[in-house]
């Protein structure tokens, strides 16, 4: 998944400065909070993830329609100038490195996710 995301990142970057240049067409990519989809509740441990973001981000995950205002909210002329970019909307998720308040709740121990070797099982 990181590298699909590396590449549209990329992607907007270039098609950004073509556009731009050409037509005048601003082109950004949004990089949203971990959000549940019919494709993310089949990923094994969504909720834990959806959970550690939720409780790592300042201002919470942002949900699905928080995202769709975002987005109708940059095709406005507020946004003019804004274009080559990824955006995130994530409450602040990705700035941070570990809060108390997650580092509480996952010092506990990953005995649950641990084989009968001892090792984590990704996955």
């Amino acid at each position: 998944m990181a590298d699909a995301k590396s590449l549209l990142e990329s992607i907007a970057r270039s098609f950004g400065y073509i556009y731009g240049r050409e037509k005048g067409v601003r082109v950004n990519t949004i990089s949203q909070s971990p959000t549940m989809t019919t494709a993310g509740s089949g990923v094994k441990g969504m909720e834990h993830l959806m959970d550690f973001s939720n409780k790592m981000s300042p201002l919470g995950n942002a949900n699905a329609d928080e995202c769709a205002d975002y987005c109708v909210m940059m095709f406005s002329d507020f946004t003019r100038k804004v274009t080559m970019q990824n955006l995130y909307h994530d409450g602040g998720f990705s700035s941070m490195g570990m809060s108390l308040r997650a580092m509480n709740q996952y010092s506990k121990g990953l005995e649950e996710y641990t084989d009968e070797n001892g090792h984590i099982i990704y996955g």
